[in-house]
């Protein structure tokens, strides 16, 4: 309901109002690395170079690559992007339950 009422305010050319709720900081730096990993992987590049454009080439050891926590969080964020296109990006739109 809070939704489209804001959607309704901002078509009349009203102020939305106030938010329902905010996302954290760390959510959406979350989400905006997510997205990135994502436009990084539709374009063909591999896990390797995802972490090197996101966390920065200094970071990425030479050796251990396949064990390294970097990969794994590149992964992770690479899942949660794909999610997201999959049509998790509406879970955006509902504050997540304190009790989940």
């Amino acid at each position: 309901m809070h939704a489209s009422r804001r959607l309704w305010r901002a078509i009349t050319g009203r102020a939305p109002g106030p938010p329902f709720y905010q996302l954290s900081a760390q959510r959406r730096e979350r989400l905006a690395l997510a997205l990135c990993a994502l436009d990084g992987h539709l374009d063909g590049a591999s896990y390797r170079v995802i972490a090197e454009v996101l966390f920065g080439r200094k970071r990425i050891p030479e050796r251990a690559w396949k064990t390294h926590e970097l990969r794994s969080r590149t992964i992770r964020l690479l899942q949660a992007g794909l999610a997201l296109m999959r049509g998790g990006y509406r879970a955006l739109l509902h504050p997540s339950s304190r009790r989940e």
